[in-house]
């Protein structure tokens, strides 16, 4: 019964987002408290439910999200990300073109989510595609190969941010397995995997595109534009104080670092939020404030960073609840116990269970979510590594980008594709993201 009515809740869940278009939010919360109901989870008991739900996912994961969004709109506003991507794209120069945009993709995307990655960079490509008389296609696979695996593999995104809230793991471990992860992974489905579109659509690469739904974007002039060294520290600051913490304790575990009150600073400024926090201070202050730029305009830029991801705040939350149903529903316990005494990997477990449900409902982070519901109570009786299991959610919901998938729409129309070439495309693409991200998370769960 427990496996019925989560079936069931998942099926209802795909009719309301796609077939009576109701929004994703408001789906979530009507599927939840049904199934809740359907659980036996005693009515009074329900509303409290459904809050602890909500209150216990953003209660972990709002202060990173709202800082990280707010530091992506700072530097993205301020001209860094242009520079970024400019000076790479003239130092790596025409020949090695992809190699330029993969890398300022990357680094871009540490600090901007995808769709707004996507928006940000897209005229910056057609423009080179222009100049070099190439199909943005071309540029394009290497931008969205980097977008798409810093979006799944690296913190501040939504996905890694709140899973490994969830399953406990140490998000520094989770950035720098994910960062051993994205890069292999990139090379494959950007430079690589274009290679391959050639030889079997290459009527993908004929095609013009077409940006112009996205308004006049803006360009800045040299002079408009901070330094590219200050640029870059901006964006990876966050990365840097947390990858320094997670070495220190790794360095201390092994006995080469002996101050307290060292270990005890750099564990502080490595906490996510507090890394997030001192992020965006420093990028106010030498983007914006130091380059004269009045502090209520800067502020302005905050406000509509967060207004943009205030409903992906609320789909979060929604599948928050979701997730807390189903443990509460004794979904989770019920699967445990199923598995108890199998050999059964709980990264192959948590990345299967997340790619169907990716494919069934499209957005990844709720895919990612209702995952943890399902995959919590195996962790608590196997021997795992949560940041690894973490990064194998990660890469499951990522799986098979389709119709249910705002993503996908954007690729389609944005590069001029069919509905043909988008899924011989860009659904290929996120699928060998995908696989390719369990493959490596189970070749490093080797090592670690």
């Amino acid at each position: 019964m427990p496996l019925l009515i989560t079936a069931a809740a998942v099926v209802l869940l795909i009719f309301l987002i796609s077939k009576c278009k109701v929004n994703t939010f408001i789906s979530l919360v009507i599927v939840s408290a049904l199934a809740g109901i359907a659980f036996g989870i005693p009515l009074p008991k329900l509303p409290n439910t459904l809050e602890a739900g909500m209150g216990g996912t953003l209660g972990h994961i709002a202060l990173i999200f709202g800082l990280g969004a707010m530091l992506g709109r700072v530097i993205a506003d301020a001209g860094g990300a242009q520079r970024i991507s400019m000076t790479l794209i003239d130092k790596f120069g025409e020949k090695k073109i992809q190699w330029a945009i993969v890398v300022a993709s990357f680094i871009v995307g540490i600090a901007l989510f995808f769709e707004v990655g996507l928006v940000l960079l897209i005229p910056i490509v057609f423009t080179i595609s222009r100049q070099m008389k190439v199909a943005p296609i071309y540029l394009g696979f290497p931008m969205l190969a980097s977008l798409l695996a810093t979006h799944c593999f690296l913190p501040p995104h939504p996905g890694p941010t709140v899973i490994a809230g969830e399953y406990g793991a140490d998000m520094g471990s989770v950035l720098l397995y994910g960062i051993l992860i994205a890069i292999p992974t990139v090379i494959i489905t950007g430079p690589i995997f274009t290679k391959i579109v050639k030889g079997y659509m290459p009527g993908v690469f004929e095609k013009a595109g077409d940006i112009t739904g996205l308004g006049d974007p803006k360009f800045f002039t040299d002079e408009e534009m901070p330094g590219f060294g200050i640029s870059i520290l901006t964006a990876m600051l966050p990365v840097i104080l947390m990858i320094f913490a997670t070495v220190a304790n790794i360095a201390r575990d092994i006995g080469h670092l002996e101050s307290p009150l060292l270990l005890e600073i750099v564990n502080f400024l490595g906490n996510p939020s507090i890394a997030m926090l001192v992020s965006i201070i420093f990028a106010i202050y030498v983007l914006s404030l130091r380059r004269g730029t009045p502090i209520k305009e800067v502020m302005n830029s905050c406000s509509k960073a967060i207004a943009s991801i205030g409903m992906m705040l609320l789909i979060i939350g929604g599948g928050g609840i979701f997730k807390q149903i189903l443990i509460t529903g004794g979904v989770g316990t019920y699967i445990a116990s199923m598995f108890h005494g199998t050999s059964i990997s709980p990264i192959l477990f948590a990345w299967t269970v997340a790619a169907i449900l990716r494919i069934s409902l499209g957005s990844a982070t709720v895919a990612a979510l209702s995952t943890a519901g399902l995959v919590v109570p195996v962790l608590a009786t196997a021997d795992a590594n949560l940041a690894l299991v973490t990064l194998a959610t990660g890469a499951g919901s990522t799986i098979a980008s389709h119709v249910n998938d705002a993503g996908f729409w954007m690729v389609k129309e944005y590069f001029g594709l069919s509905l043909k070439e988008t899924f011989a495309t860009w659904t290929v693409l996120s699928t060998i993201a995908s696989i390719s991200g369990l493959v490596f998370v189970l070749v490093l769960d080797m090592f670690v």
